[in-house]
């Protein structure tokens, strides 16, 4: 089964998590929103399927290249 990892593009903080694992999401769904330098990101979804992992929890600080999310 195809799997995609969504992966940090900037530094910040994990503001809001939109979708919990376990959710089903489409492509283009937002499935948590990044705070960096006062701007809200949101990270999409690249893929249709299933969040499988998520080793980050609101609150958390994330570093460019950290994963995110996992999609299957």
């Amino acid at each position: 089964m195809a799997q995609q990892q969504l992966i940090s593009e900037v530094t910040g903080t994990l503001w809001k998590i939109e979708r919990e694992v376990g959710e089903r999401v489409e492509e283009g769904d937002v499935v948590m929103i990044l705070e960096s330098m006062k701007m809200e990101i949101p990270v999409e979804a690249t893929m249709s399927g299933t969040i499988k992992e998520q080793p980050v929890s609101a609150g958390d600080s994330v570093e460019e290249g950290d994963l995110l999310c996992v999609i299957e």
